[in-house]
């Protein structure tokens, strides 16, 4: 018999009260009785997306980095090939993987429920932030203390993504041809500017044919035991049948389609009806409804894209103020893609119609979000039941473990770009031939963020202090570095 145990949260703890329901199960293919919890109280899941939410800084390798230790490591709510055989799929998506990533485990344990809440918990604290920093930056954007906070949040970010790259590195790079793909990677986008999709479609197509040449180098996925010891929550719910919203329909699949598309453009379409199509909410609604199906690779792989539409073409970003919105989004939770909404806050301000300026910004970023959130939705609930039963698929296995460890060589890459802009004041982006290098000016180093950011780490990587004691203690230091010393 064996005993499957939840831990319990703070809360849970505190009160004494709330107990996860243990029931008997008897497994008719193992002949063996499992007593354990087997599912997760919902509202024990909402109160964890919520805490994700609220400390999903530091971009997707800080984002992933999170989940996998509060759903895999603390609570054991899901296995490790699980959790990595939902990132490579959400890899392949455009839009931001982590929120994607959130949506797919939450629809895992509760459904479609699971899935909204999980990924609308994932965004809305970052979207309330973005609006509250938008709408200083539009009035008041030289404010001393918010600059002053800003520069020590962005050194505990960058210990956040060099701990996560470690971490993630050492579970996806199983083997000495995983660390080659990631070095391969990493070298393509780093040195070549190697388009994000091409390296993705690359790794892929060198999993599956590398799997039927050598097929030792790649192992395949472990089976799910039906009996015995089951060492997740999820493993048990799949052992007794609770998974079954995770098989395949095609009739499930024509409604979230309808229902999906519905849900995206109907907005849009009653705005133009009752603006005009000229009007600045409708051209938002439909370039980044464009943008969110190309988003391959994340906010920094469609930043020049967005940037040059949006100050060339509709006027609504003055050249450098894409930068301003990609550090308040690198230094508030929720995906780096939330720049968006502060290019659609801008662009309504200064095009705001009958409205005051400040309700036009609001009423932009609540548009932009929704088209750029939407589909990632869609992407979910139509295609992670045919992942899931994809599962056991040794040659897809393959390609997705490449994928993996292309996208710890992504992820170093966008680590290093990330340290570079922190660190130094002024970055050139020079070629040399067939490469493309950002080159930062050495006179231009900024000691202070340098010292910040190796204190956060050594707190981060040493002394394991947790996420929000070092970015407050980050916040305080370089509040008081800007505000008391240097001034």
């Amino acid at each position: 018999m064996i005993h499957l145990y939840l831990p319990a949260d703070a809360a849970q703890k505190a009160a004494g009260k709330r107990r996860l329901t243990m029931t008997a199960v008897e497994t008719a293919a193992a002949g063996t009785v499992i007593e354990g919890p087997t599912e997760i109280p919902f509202a024990s899941a909402v109160k964890v997306w919520a805490k994700i939410g609220l400390l999903s800084f530091g971009g997707p390798a800080g984002q992933v980095a999170l989940m996998h230790q509060e759903l895999v490591e603390e609570r054991k709510w899901i296995d490790e090939e699980r959790f990595l055989h939902a990132l490579n799929y959400c890899m392949l998506l455009p839009g931001p993987e982590a929120t994607q990533l959130a949506a797919y485990i939450g629809w895992l344990m509760h459904r479609t429920r699971g899935g909204v809440v999980a990924g609308v918990l994932f965004v809305l604290p970052g979207f309330v932030a973005i609006l509250a920093l938008s709408m200083l930056y539009a009035g008041f954007r030289q404010l001393a203390p918010v600059a002053a906070i800003f520069f020590g949040l962005k050194a505990a970010v960058l210990a956040l993504v060099v701990e996560a790259v470690i971490r993630i590195g050492k579970r996806a790079l199983k083997n000495r041809l995983m660390v080659m793909v990631a070095a391969v990677a990493f070298i393509a986008l780093f040195a070549f500017a190697v388009p994000f999709p091409f390296v993705v479609l690359s790794a892929a197509i060198f999993g599956l044919v590398g799997s039927r040449l050598y097929p030792k180098a790649f192992p395949g996925p472990n089976p799910l035991k039906v009996g015995g010891a089951h060492e997740t929550v999820i493993d048990h719910m799949a052992a007794t049948g609770q998974l079954a919203h995770t098989k395949p329909s095609t009739g499930r699949a024509l409604r979230v389609l309808a229902v999906s598309l519905l849900l995206w453009g109907t907005p849009l379409v009653a705005l133009a009806l009752t603006l005009g199509p000229q009007s600045v909410y409708v051209q938002e609604g439909v370039f980044f409804s464009q943008a969110a199906v190309v988003t391959f690779g994340g906010a920094y792989a469609v930043l020049a894209y967005i940037a040059q539409q949006a100050v060339e073409t509709y006027g609504w970003l003055q050249p450098g103020e894409m930068l301003d919105g990609l550090g308040l989004a690198e230094t508030t939770p929720g995906p780096l893609i939330m720049v968006v909404q502060f290019v659609g806050f801008l662009g309504a301000y200064r095009n705001p119609g009958e409205l005051p300026p400040m309700l036009a910004g609001v009423f932009g970023s609540i548009v932009t979000v929704w088209v750029t959130f939407a589909p990632c939705f869609l992407w979910i609930f139509f295609g992670a039941p045919y992942i899931e039963a994809l599962r056991g698929n040794r040659t897809l296995h393959a390609a997705l473990s490449a994928i993996t460890a292309a996208v710890v060589g992504v992820i170093l890459n966008l680590s290093i770009w990330f340290g570079v802009h922190v660190v130094f004041a002024r970055v050139v982006e020079q070629s040399y031939g067939p490469l493309q290098l950002s080159v930062p000016e050495l006179g231009s180093i900024d000691l202070a963020a340098a010292a910040l950011a190796a204190l956060a780490m050594l707190a981060m990587l040493r002394f394991k202090l947790g996420l929000p004691k070092t970015l407050a203690a980050s916040a305080a230091l370089g509040a008081t570095w800007k505000l008391l010393i240097a001034s």
